[in-house]
């Protein structure tokens, strides 16, 4: 069974194919979205507003610096390393229009990440926040970086809150280790010299690209997801064919609280709802429930995005409780699976659906999604996009029956290019024109899809891939390790987490010493949380060590 012959499941308001026509890059969304809401408030972050103007006199700004101060050329990579704060939205726009190839990092990585991340994808620049430019010291000189940019939590805040909000993270909190990098040019300074200054257009077509997302995909090392301009604007548009009878140009506001170097967010809040109008409120650290909790309740809002964990988080808030959700119309929870009590509890506390969609950095990432007119069925990914074909395989490649379990298969103008400079991986993951997920799932006589495993042995923690071999790799450099194995295990909510079996080398070894030694070379949600030793390791007859049975 194929996307077409479901056509009586799709819910009325939504034709199964559309014409994608519309845009041909992310810069005529941009342009178009400027110069259709002018004045009206684009983005909010700690109080702090910018209107879509604004925004674009910061991103031309940029633009010109990149074009004119740098050794920059359509198509070189620049990374980005920073959370959710108002020059984020800025850079991304800024240097897609400057032609560039955007490698989204995440702000946590440890210095081994962001040298395999920078040196497989040869970026050229980099724009990262100052608390952890240290990181990048240690290893610039082993990469191709020649363009350093950094940037301050307080850059866009204004005078006098910028330089306390300044103080308070590098003096009071200390949150800005010493680091050292001469030819480091501030943003602020860019943005402030060259604020009258315009670039020059540059012909950008839908198949170049615009991100390389990494990810370990379905199987191995973190590796770049190539996606083109005509990916992510696909995207876009199905997505908003879904939920176009919700929303209103220029009359929603978004909560951002995913990290928008997440594709979920990168796509869904950032580019989505910029083309919508909507004013999107960045949250730089969601953890601070309470500090979370008075932005909400600052900014009523129709759409929020986020994980499991999140919105179970601010279920367990007694602020969050105690919000007016006359104004919230959906909210949107993916990465992972949203558990059906925590879907209960939102839709019984807001009087709003909590609805599940599924996609992957490949496919940039939405695949499916629940109908947004109230027929949507808890514990289901949902149905598939407009001009989007799912199918499920067996072993052997052939589609399954409907109601048994099978390897999700995608189809669709939202699949990547393939992986950056890998390709024997992107042969790997493609059966004919179909994206081969990694994922078990089952489709129901309607249509709906559910995911019931992982193929691969990769382990979910807070919406975010683990790959056993990486963490396997750190643990074993530790001089005191013999072997190790690693699994992911549930914790009583259903969430996972890391659990490292090892055998001793040294008897002195502890627990606590293999997760010290692991925090120096992993970002923390990678980091085991549970350390078990025991005197052998289940392996096969080759001698590998198997997973599956490690108990």
């Amino acid at each position: 069974m194929s996307t077409h012959d479901w056509f009586k499941s799709y819910p009325d308001f939504v034709s199964p194919t559309i014409n994608l026509d519309r845009y041909e890059n992310i810069v005529n969304i941009f342009d178009e979205s400027v110069i259709k809401y002018g004045d009206k408030v684009a983005f909010k972050n700690m109080d702090v507003s910018l209107t879509f103007n604004e925004v674009n006199t910061h991103v031309d700004a940029l633009v010109w610096f990149l074009q004119n101060k740098t050794s920059l050329q359509k198509g070189d990579r620049i990374a980005l390393q920073m959370p959710n704060l108002l020059q984020f939205p800025i850079t991304i726009f800024a240097c897609l229009k400057a032609g560039l190839i955007i490698v989204n990092t995440n702000p946590l990585y440890t210095a081994e990440e962001m040298r395999h991340q920078y040196k497989d994808s040869g970026a050229k620049a980099i724009i990262i926040l100052e608390n952890f430019a240290f990181n990048l010291e240690s290893i610039i000189s082993d990469t191709q970086i020649e363009t350093i940019i950094t940037t301050t939590i307080g850059d866009m805040l204004g005078g006098l809150k910028g330089s306390i909000t300044n103080f308070v993270v590098r003096r009071v909190k200390k949150m800005v280790p010493k680091y050292n990098i001469s030819n480091a040019i501030p943003l602020k300074k860019i943005l402030s010299e060259n604020k009258t200054k315009k670039g020059s257009s540059v012909e950008i077509k839908s198949d170049d690209l615009a991100f390389l997302q990494y990810t370990g995909g379905t199987t191995g090392v973190s590796k770049g997801a190539s996606l083109s301009h005509g990916n992510l604007c696909a995207n876009v548009q199905q997505v908003e064919e879904w939920i176009s009878s919700m929303f209103k140009d220029g009359e929603d506001t978004i909560i951002t609280a995913l990290p928008m170097y997440h594709i979920f967010a990168l796509t869904a809040n950032c580019i989505v709802f910029f083309r919508y109008g909507a004013v999107n409120v960045l949250i730089t650290n969601p953890r601070d429930m309470k500090a979370f909790c008075k932005d909400l309740k600052k900014n009523p809002f129709s759409i929020i995005t986020g994980v499991n964990t999140l919105f179970n988080g601010l279920l367990n808030q007694e602020e969050f409780r105690k919000l007016d959700f006359s104004k919230l119309k959906l909210a949107l929870g993916g990465g992972m699976a949203v558990q059906d009590v925590v879907a209960e509890r939102w839709e019984k506390l807001t009087n709003s659906p909590l609805l599940e969609a599924y996609g992957l950095s490949e496919t940039s990432p939405a695949v499916t999604i629940n109908p947004v007119n109230g027929t949507h069925r808890r514990g289901s990914i949902g149905l598939p996009l407009p001009n989007t074909d799912v199918k499920l395989f067996d072993d052997d490649g052939k589609e399954v029956a409907v109601g048994d379990p099978g390897e999700i298969g995608i189809k669709g103008p939202q699949v990547m290019k393939g992986y950056w400079n890998r390709p024997d991986e992107t042969e790997t993951c493609m059966l004919g024109d179909y994206f081969l997920t990694g994922d078990i799932g089952v489709m129901d006589d309607d249509g709906f899809f559910k995911i019931v495993d992982r193929k691969k042995e990769m382990i979910l923690v807070s919406g975010f891939n683990v790959y056993p071999n990486e963490v396997e790799k750190a643990i074993s450099e530790n001089s005191k390790v013999l072997e190790v194995g690693v699994r992911g295990e549930k914790n009583s909510d259903g969430s996972e987490f890391v659990k490292a079996f090892v055998v001793k080398k040294d008897s002195s070894l502890t627990a606590d010493e293999v997760i010290e030694e692991s925090r120096k070379l992993l970002t923390g949600y990678k980091v085991p949380k549970e350390v078990v030793f025991r005197d052998e390791l289940p392996k096969s007859n080759v001698g590998k060590i198997l997973r599956r049975f490690l108990n």
